[in-house]
């Protein structure tokens, strides 16, 4: 069997929260900056991680989701966007703690996927407020099944020199894996935080240099020869994967994409699905752009429009233009965020904000998150988007629910899992519009793409 080289590692933490992000973005620009080709994924389904990524490394960040995508879609995504022939480091991110997953055995877990590409963990631990004990909390992560192999340990937060040293001796001691460093306690390198996770790149202002701090921070208190060493360490992989790629399809349809500081959230698989099935893709700014340009289909992803909603709502052109669009039969498909704007309206704070309108419903937005975790969904209707009984798996993290009766909805799923727009139902649809709670992963569900394409394309033929 034909094997590749992926030069690799994880960060990892016992807990969140323990600085497995700034370590993860101070590695990432390091390594970059110093002309190395370095690439990153994400485990999970987080969007925001994945951005501070990009402007840390320059390249793409894609994500791994054992729940959603299964172990082997993850691992053929890892070993297709991995395996370059650059000898590229490949950074893999861990989301909550090392063993925190959904199944008891702790597959889908941080520790489960690196047992599934072969990875070695690199642990980042919050030793704030521990002492030598910090080596009982190391060899239980050791220990937990599935048994990730944890190849070294950086201390973070740490309160004195003394402190770094007593932890150290008994990490390497009992542990048997060297501390690659101990990282001074500094409010500075902490990532700003909103509702469940980062503010994102567009609303941290000084993100570069949070990140370039990040950088000199590990590489002042960090062994980084040994760190990069750790890398090469891993096996080689199986490359057949690679093979199982198909080729495009040939330019047939444009395909417009709301891209800006309130649609932000995008698989970036998502993205080459749509290219791959012979869609040209127009970046749409809703925030600045007034009108459509010639576009056969309309993506409207997720992001935080609720930070914006003054300047979406006064966007009248472009709220027309959308409009014409749908009622022309255009194919448009919204997800979260875009489900907000295609709404009557949108509540916050006590103030009202009109909206698209599209949709017959109004948003309003709740101090507790509504939906957040995965979805599992069931199609109870056939549709231009899905097929009947066709089951996906999804995410949702939404603090918006209707407050208006969506008791007449035409909608694609029955919800087995999670919340999406009713408690019980989800994506709503009618004709070529389908705008849902869920974030859809393409490499899980493929033929999302390729209806999503046929529709577009089989539009711009009906009107040329």
């Amino acid at each position: 069997m034909q094997t590749v080289p992926i030069p690799r590692l994880m960060i990892s933490a016992p807990s969140k929260s323990s600085g497995k992000t700034t370590v993860s973005l101070g590695l990432l620009r390091y390594f970059s900056s110093r002309g190395r080709h370095i690439r990153s994924f994400k485990k999970g389904p987080d969007y925001i991680d994945p951005m501070w990524h990009r402007l840390a490394s320059g390249t793409e960040c894609w994500n791994l989701d054992p729940w959603i995508m299964g172990d082997d879609l993850c691992f053929e995504s890892f070993v297709r966007n991995g395996a370059k022939g650059d000898g590229a480091l490949s950074l893999i991110e861990g989301n909550h703690g090392l063993h925190d997953g959904m199944s008891l055995d702790g597959s889908d877990s941080s520790a489960g996927l690196a047992g599934l590409l072969d990875a070695p963990v690199l642990l980042v631990v919050d030793s704030s407020a521990m002492n030598r004990g910090v080596a009982a909390m190391v060899l239980g992560m050791q220990m937990m099944p599935p048994g990730p192999s944890i190849a070294g340990v950086i201390l973070n937060k740490v309160r004195a020199p003394r402190q770094a040293d007593k932890q150290q001796k008994a990490v390497e001691a009992f542990c048997r894996i060297p501390v690659l460093g101990a990282i001074p306690a500094d409010k500075d390198l902490i990532v700003p935080e909103r509702q469940l996770g980062l503010t994102t790149v567009d609303e941290t202002e000084g993100a570069d240099s949070f990140i370039e701090g990040a950088a000199e921070r590990v590489a002042r208190y960090c062994d980084m020869a040994a760190i990069e060493s750790i890398f090469h360490r891993a096996s080689q992989l199986a490359a057949g994967a690679l093979s199982r790629h198909p080729a495009a399809r040939e330019k047939r349809c444009v395909i417009g994409v709301f891209r800006d500081p309130a649609f932000c959230f995008y698989y970036p698989e998502n993205l080459d699905a749509l290219r791959q099935n012979g869609a040209e893709l127009v970046f749409i700014d809703s925030l600045k752009q007034t009108t459509l340009p010639d576009v056969d289909g309309l993506y409207l992803g997720g992001g935080f429009p609720e930070s914006f909603l003054g300047e979406l709502s006064d966007n009248l052109g472009l709220i027309s233009a959308v409009h014409e669009r749908v009622r022309s039969g255009m194919p448009l498909y919204a997800e979260c965020g875009g489900l907000i704007y295609l709404s009557r309206s949108a509540s916050l704070e006590g103030k009202r904000y009109p909206l698209a309108g599209v949709l017959p419903f109004d948003i309003g937005f709740q101090s507790r998150p509504v939906g957040h975790g995965y979805l599992d969904l069931k199609s109870a209707v056939e549709s231009p988007w899905f097929s009947n009984s066709e089951r996906i798996r999804a995410h949702e993290f939404h603090y918006a629910k209707p407050v208006t009766s969506v008791e007449d909805l035409s909608c694609q799923f029955d919800v087995a899992r999670g919340h999406g727009i009713t408690g019980a139902r989800d994506g709503f649809f009618h004709r070529n519009l389908f705008a849902s709670f869920a974030h859809l992963h393409a490499a899980a569900h493929p033929r999302w793409a390729v209806k999503f394409t046929d529709l577009a394309a089989r539009y711009r033929s009906s009107v040329e």
